[in-house]
């Protein structure tokens, strides 16, 4: 404690102890294939925060009167449609899958969110894109399927089968994890460059819906039932008699409507019957995840015992608090929303001797209203008149 000699006031600045975990950023994206220049910033991640500064960087003068290139929607669809900033990778020019080499191109750069590579439809590059994200386990891939979809028949026989790609369809493999979602059809849209209409994959302007949910209503909210800005129109109209066939097998469906042509599924690639079947799920509890981690690396060699432990419960409590109060979780009080316990009982004596302080969480995230159904009773006349 100071020594004060003096009569007088003295002002001291004292910690309260509480440590606030923030919650970490969830829309920052990364996009992977080939500029239009295809020697602009080669193989070498570039964060842009505006479709200009992709201009400037990987667009050339000598392309811009022949037009953009699907990696060049992608990003300007991302914007276009809510994102504010992402990273883009210029892949060598070549015909091949993406390789798990390509996704290590990101491995170093901490905030990425969202993975896609818009356009890459075989089956070595859905391995890459799902199996980073699930070794990572900090990142979401959002997939395109191939652009022909036709015969609806064939594609869904080969979506269920796993047949090779370049048949008519496939849909990747499963994500045990969650970290997975597929799109499907592509949409038709105005090149960035020439604005002549083209075919394009979604995964682009799904990344920007994602990130508008985002900012305005929280991770928490499934990013569905919302326009995709930019896209004219689709290159396969799907009923809802087939999305019904579709949506099973976490095959997210984008329809158009008499108010715009909007996302019309909310599923993972992980299995239907899972608990990480909701893209809103498994990106809320991986933002929980990573910002529990990254808000209480201060425990980090501080002596494991009931100080700390209670320290921790403070925290984490505090920060689930929040996000029931935001309308993340589930329940009318906070017990019935998440828990949170560190103690004895979570420990065991090897992890004491090792050094391990182990938090045991449990969230109830909210699930999204996929299926609404509407209960109608009606009262004939005569019922009315005898009521009267």
């Amino acid at each position: 404690m100071p020594r004060y000699l003096g009569p007088g006031v003295y002002v001291e600045d004292n910690p309260g102890g509480a440590r606030p975990i923030k919650a970490v950023g969830t829309s920052t994206a990364a996009f992977l294939g080939h500029a239009p220049d295809p020697h602009a910033a080669l193989r070498i991640p570039t964060v842009i925060s505006g479709f200009t500064e992709f201009q400037r960087i990987f667009i050339g003068d000598d392309t811009a009167a022949s037009g953009g290139s699907i990696l060049a929607n992608a990003v300007a669809g991302f914007f276009a449609n809510g994102g504010s900033s992402c990273y883009v990778a210029n892949l060598a020019s070549t015909d091949g899958p993406l390789t798990p080499d390509d996704l290590l191109l990101l491995d170093a750069i901490d905030g990425i969110s969202l993975v896609a590579a818009p356009g890459y439809t075989d089956a070595a590059s859905y391995e890459a894109l799902i199996g980073d994200c699930e070794r990572r386990g900090d990142r979401f891939a959002i997939l395109d399927t191939p652009a022909a979809i036709d015969p609806l028949e064939r594609f869904e026989r080969q979506s269920r089968s796993g047949d090779a790609p370049g048949t008519g369809g496939l849909r990747p493999r499963s994500s045990k994890r969650g970290l997975a979602a597929v799109y499907t059809p592509w949409i038709v849209i105005h090149d960035a460059l020439s604005s002549a209409p083209i075919d394009q994959p979604p995964s682009g302007h799904v990344a920007g819906l994602y990130a508008r949910t985002d900012a305005e209503r929280g991770v928490h909210k499934a990013p569905a039932n919302a326009a995709l800005a930019g896209a004219l129109g689709l290159t396969r109209s799907i009923s809802s008699a087939e999305q019904e066939r579709l949506n099973p097998q976490g095959i997210n469906c984008i329809r158009s409507f008499h108010d715009g042509i909007k996302v019309w599924g909310t599923r993972t690639l992980a299995d239907s019957a899972g608990e990480w079947r909701y893209v809103a799920i498994r990106r809320l509890v991986t933002m929980i995840e990573q910002s529990v981690a990254l808000g209480t690396r201060w425990v980090v060699f501080e002596p494991n015992g009931e100080p700390l432990w209670q320290a921790l419960r403070r925290d984490v409590g505090a920060f689930l608090q929040t996000l029931w109060r935001d309308g993340a979780l589930a329940g009318t009080k906070p017990e019935e929303a998440y828990f949170v316990r560190c103690d004895t009982t979570t420990m065991t004596r090897d992890d004491f001797e090792n050094g391990r302080v182990v938090v045991l969480i449990g969230v109830a995230p909210l699930r999204p209203a996929e299926f609404v159904v509407l209960r109608l009773g009606q009262s004939t006349a005569e019922s009315r008149v005898d009521e009267g």
